[in-house]
């Protein structure tokens, strides 16, 4: 698994919170252990104290993606590398018993579990993962998504860079509300400007006499 793919984490963690509609699915410890998806040895080290300090951690991960939605990176970067600075990861090769044509292991990085508990561990990781992306795709590939009210943070892994929403559903209604939009200036009565108004006006003052 390339390193950058633990970026995951991090939008994971981030989205777990719906701060435009005051909504937060991260109220129990089961909800804690499915961020971690497949690392059910990980999971399984949660608490109920993990609820709150996971939240801790996702205000400054999303922190770092406003910092770089905002376009500022040496903000993004400080924000970052002080999770970085906090929470150490354990990298190790391995081969997770994966071989190739010639029967030879696939060998490739791994971020192994921390050891202390399951906030520090799933930190690591997803700081990590957000610093590879950012170093390897630039600071404009994080984002929040631009369909209001959804802020929900992106990885914008598009060859242009010109992604914008969170999801294809977000990108579907904000382009229906830009429609709608356009169809309303379009059926609206256009102010009269030149002759037209002036000659507007004359009449309308004649009138009050």
């Amino acid at each position: 698994m390339e390193l950058a793919h633990y970026s995951d984490y991090a939008v994971r963690l981030v989205n777990s919170e719906d701060p435009a509609r005051g909504k937060d699915a991260l109220t129990s410890v089961e909800a804690v252990r499915a961020l971690f998806g497949a690392s059910r040895s990980a999971a399984r080290r949660a608490t109920d104290a993990d609820v709150t300090r996971f939240r801790s951690v996702r205000g400054r991960l999303r922190a770092v993606f406003e910092a770089a939605d905002d376009g500022d990176e040496t903000l993004a970067v400080d924000l970052l590398n002080s999770l970085l600075l906090e929470f150490p990861v354990n990298p190790q090769i391995s081969g997770h018993d994966v071989r190739d044509d010639d029967g030879r292991p696939l060998w490739h990085m791994h971020l192994a579990d921390h050891p202390s508990n399951a906030t520090a561990g799933y930190a690591a990781i997803a700081a990590m993962g957000l610093a590879f992306h950012l170093t390897e795709h630039g600071v404009d590939r994080l984002g929040l998504c631009e369909a209001s009210p959804c802020r929900n943070a992106y990885l914008d892994t598009s060859t242009n860079r010109s992604r914008r929403y969170c999801s294809d559903r977000c990108a579907t209604r904000a382009n229906v509300a830009a429609y709608r939009a356009r169809k309303r200036l379009e059926t609206e009565p256009k102010p009269r400007t030149g002759l037209a108004a002036d000659s507007a006006q004359r009449n309308t003052a004649s009138g009050e006499r």
